[in-house]
């Protein structure tokens, strides 16, 4: 029983070993994660005012080349070919989330209207690329937001539940072990009192025969 309660101990003190140092590997990655994660919402304001600017600047030019020129024009300027994006992935204790995003718009088509025209085009360009980068920000800052709730979510069970269960488990376990042994003593003390009074009566009782 004692060598079970002691395999047992033994096994609750490597587990408890195991909680404590994956909470300290928890703590760590909340705080890169927090770090990474306030980059990134700086950048994501920048890239907001950035795109917003340019969205408006870009709706009230086309307005005004649409009564300069009307929608046909308009249809016109418009490129033959989509703009497309790649991007690549960057990773912050093993988030992977979207960097440097690459914008290839398609060639302008020859410009065949009034300057406002031309320049309603340059602008939605401009405002496609600035929201195209606000995007890959507002992925990244999402992606990175989840994975650091769900970390300090894991943090908090590691720390308010499984180590102070391996605690108490722990605790008990000792306080069984402890009980066990002072049995365990008591019991050898009292056999080797019983012992010795024995060896004295067989003495005592040798010394009366040797008398008679």
């Amino acid at each position: 029983m004692t060598s079970a309660g002691r395999a047992g101990r033994v096994r609750v003190e490597r587990r408890l070993m195991t909680a404590r140092h994956g909470a300290r590997l928890l703590d760590r990655k909340q705080h890169i994660l927090a770090d990474e994660l306030e980059r990134f919402q700086l950048r994501l304001e920048l890239g907001r005012a950035e795109w917003e600017e340019l969205a408006k600047e870009a709706a009230l030019w086309l307005r005004r080349a649409a009564a300069l020129d009307g929608s046909r024009r308009i249809e016109a300027a418009a490129p033959l070919e989509p703009a497309r994006v790649s991007v690549t992935w960057g990773s912050a204790m093993g988030v992977l989330y979207p960097q440097d995003p690459e914008c290839r718009l398609p060639p302008v088509p020859p410009a065949a209207g009034s300057s406002a025209l031309a320049y309603a085009a340059v602008v939605h360009r401009s405002a496609l690329e600035a929201g195209v980068r606000f995007a890959a920000v507002q992925r990244a800052e999402l992606l990175l937001s989840v994975e650091l709730a769900a970390t300090r979510t894991r943090q908090r069970a590691v720390e308010n539940r499984w180590i102070p269960r391996l605690e108490n488990e722990l605790q008990s376990i000792r306080r069984q072990l402890d009980a066990q042994e002072l049995e365990e003593s008591l019991r050898l003390r009292w056999a080797a009192d019983r012992n010795s009074r024995n060896a004295v009566r067989l003495a005592q009782d040798s010394d009366g025969r040797g008398i008679r």
